[in-house]
């Protein structure tokens, strides 16, 4: 197999009507997991890294492990620095050699955002002209609320009126040259225990076609098999899932203690927890691919 580079992965994704998984991990178990999943169904993947989780497993050490396994399996699996928030953090991912970048300065007022966001995209371009790579720089507006975990309701501030805007992603992505976008359109950070809301596919529709550059769908736990198939139709071209493979990690690890509670080897307690993961993102996969 010839890998190719993750920008031509997602055309291809676009042209197929599918869409490439993007699994967010903070230890190694989790990397096998989402890995061997992949593998077993032979489709591009994405490794995503928040800040935090960056932190936690290390920055040299996840870049290493990924570059590893896709030079030593010939394996199309890709690194993403995931909500990094500042100029300096982007920089040390795309000099660390991650394959894509997401600036999220939602919070800051739109012109802010356009300018942190252009100064980025500049960088990628300098390193990519100079070093002969393809990094990818993505970036969002809209607000979704701002964690991967269990909610109780639909996070505070996000409504109707803070989806993204046909009008505001077609600027936004004309006066900063982002290569993906990632919009607001139903999706929320975590999982409601009622049931996440509907995505509005319409809105998805609209914005590809004014934005012009592919769409990532965040915050992809708890979505409906349906609405992610109609998203994909619409313009989504990579899913981040988060909160669904942490809660299998930990329903998984706490039902092997409380079952072995004298165990003290990590490879034996932590191996169901693997298995947790690997099961998720394996039926993830299908599905966004269309298997």
């Amino acid at each position: 197999m010839i890998i190719k580079t993750l920008r031509e992965y997602i055309k291809e994704a676009e042209k197929k009507k599918i869409a490439i998984g993007h699994f967010n991990i903070s230890n190694i178990e989790a990397f096998h997991g989402i890995y061997n999943a992949a593998k077993k169904l032979n489709v591009p993947v994405i490794i995503g890294v928040s800040e935090g989780e960056e932190e936690f497993i290390g920055r040299d050490e996840v870049s290493a492990l990924v570059k590893n396994a896709r030079e030593k399996d010939n394996f199309p699996i890709f690194l993403n620095a995931d909500h990094h928030y500042s100029f300096e953090s982007i920089k040390a991912c795309i000099d660390d050699g991650f394959d894509t970048v997401i600036i999220d300065a939602v919070k800051l007022p739109l012109e802010e955002n356009i300018a942190l966001t252009k100064k980025c995209v500049e960088y990628a371009r300098d390193i990519n002209a100079k070093e002969g790579r393809d990094v990818l720089v993505e970036a969002e507006i809209g607000f979704i609320g701002t964690s991967s975990k269990l909610l109780e309701e639909i996070p505070e501030g996000v409504s109707e009126e803070t989806m993204t805007k046909i009008e505001d992603a077609k600027y936004f992505v004309e006066h900063t040259g982002i290569n993906l976008l990632a919009p607001s359109v139903g999706n929320i950070h975590g999982m409601v225990k009622g049931g996440n809301p509907k995505l509005n596919i319409e809105r998805i529709k609209e914005i590809r076609q004014s934005a012009g550059v592919p769409l990532v769908l965040h915050g992809g736990s708890g979505i409906s098999d349906e609405d992610f198939k109609n998203a994909i139709l619409a313009g989504i071209s990579i899913i981040h899932i988060n909160t669904e493979i942490r809660v299998a990690y930990k329903e998984a690890l706490e039902k092997y203690i409380k079952e072995n509670p004298n165990e003290i080897a990590p490879y034996k307690i932590l191996k169901d927890a693997v298995g947790a993961i690997e099961e998720v993102v394996y039926n993830r996969l299908k599905l966004f691919n269309n298997l």
